[in-house]
């Protein structure tokens, strides 16, 4: 029923000789609320502050804040299926704290009303969100969370547009096995770093398997403490084994110190094939300088991919204009779970959260509807993406450039296994 307040405004718009429904249908989608936890402080407060940034500038060229960018809903104007609707993000700061971003993660649903909830970067976090998500059966878009195992629990609420480790690490020993049958130089053995959080330990289990099956043995296998203040018995350890190449998966502060750790006693592996994370962060590549020179990561964005993603250099440019950097696999990813998730609600034509929940599993954006390098997006039941295809890059120059599969390479691999 319209109320006397929403009806005096209707009168001061002039709306108050229009039908009663189409005046409901004026004021109930001014706009679409949309939650996103990250840490916009401490020691991954850089990591939020750019994820903030680049959902920024995607909500401003959806609202029609900027001119038009050629990708799904880069016409701007809001969201044309509730009437011009525009986003309205609202950002909680969980401090890389799984605890603080269950209950951060509470509040927006209970006291902001977001209609879904975008994050988190780490996995430790995405586990305790999803799980308030899952409680209040609303969506999660896991933009930045790659751990498998987020997507082994039954969830229901639970969309990763993103590809997992899974399908990362097949990349990373896909690539292992064309790059020795092209070069000769055959990958023959692995070590394994990783952190003890959800990331690391996944991380390792799937990489330990597929080296396995690969037949690659695995020198190495050491799991360390998250933000040690010290590296430099593991570093010793890594030297020691001597593998073929060091598999990481590390966030920022650690890549920063075992590279710096390696270098301080002479030690350079023959190649780095990281799990992104912090070494795909442009805070990495100024924190060890030209130590990161050939690194390899895989990488979920290629941001030299211009050619097929014409709405790469646009949406590049309005990001470092605020942040005086470039995109990456963290940023893009960020970016495009906000674009799945503002076409799921505009498919929707509504924020019930039933109407969300169908609209996320009946998700099939094309990839050159992207910035991203994938065949597209589309969910299998478990919420994971069917057609993302990861890439491989390396540290040329001081930059990441991707380096396979040859059909989106733009620069010459430097491949120094075997010599």
């Amino acid at each position: 029923m319209l109320t006397r307040r929403a009806a005096l405004r209707a009168s001061a718009l002039g709306f108050a000789s229009l039908p009663l429904v189409n005046i409901r249908r004026a004021f109930a989608a001014e706009e679409v609320v949309i939650g996103a936890v990250y840490p916009l402080t401490g020691n991954s407060a850089q990591i939020g502050q750019d994820a903030k940034a680049v959902m920024e500038v995607g909500a401003e060229i959806i609202n029609g804040q900027h001119d038009r960018v050629p990708m799904l809903l880069g016409e701007g104007g809001g969201l044309p299926k509730l009437g011009g609707a525009k986003i309205r993000l609202v950002f909680a700061d969980h401090q890389n704290d799984p605890q603080k971003a269950r209950a951060e993660a509470e509040r927006l649903i209970t006291q902001e009303k977001v209609a879904l909830i975008i994050g988190s970067f780490s996995s430790a976090t995405a586990a305790t969100i999803s799980q308030v998500t899952e409680r209040y059966q609303i969506p999660y878009v896991s933009a930045d969370n790659s751990s498998p195992s987020l997507t082994q629990r039954g969830l229901q609420w639970f969309f990763r547009p993103s590809p997992n480790d899974v399908t990362f690490t097949e990349a990373m020993f896909n690539f292992f096995k064309e790059t020795g049958e092209k070069t000769g130089r055959k990958v023959g053995s692995i070590s394994l770093f990783y952190e003890d959080s959800i990331f690391g330990t996944d991380s390792a289990t799937i990489q330990r398997k597929m080296a396995e099956q690969a037949g690659i043995k695995v020198l190495a296998d050491i799991k360390y403490r998250a933000n040690s203040p010290s590296l430099a018995a593991e570093a010793q350890r890594l030297k020691a084994a001597d593998a073929d190449v060091l598999m990481p998966s590390s966030y920022t502060s650690d890549a920063i110190l075992i590279l710096r750790a390696m270098n301080e006693i002479g030690y350079k592996p023959r190649a780095i094939m990281a799990q992104a994370a912090g070494f795909q962060e442009q805070a990495f590549l100024s924190g060890v300088g030209a130590m990161a020179e050939g690194v390899l990561s895989r990488s979920s964005f290629a941001i030299d991919a211009g050619s097929s993603r014409p709405a790469i250099e646009k949406i590049n440019a309005l990001y470092k204009a605020r942040q005086n950097k470039d995109l990456n696999d963290n940023t893009a990813r960020e970016f495009t779970a906000l674009q799945v998730a503002a076409d799921a609600v505009n498919r929707a034509g509504s924020t019930k959260a039933a109407d969300l929940q169908k609209a996320f599993q009946e998700t099939d954006i094309a990839g050159d509807q992207t910035i991203m390098p994938w065949k597209g997006v589309k969910f299998d039941k478990a919420g994971n993406n069917l057609l993302g295809t990861p890439v491989i890059q390396q540290v040329t120059k001081g930059s990441y450039r991707t380096v396979w599969p040859s059909e989106v390479a733009s620069v010459p691999l430097v491949w120094n296994v075997g010599q």
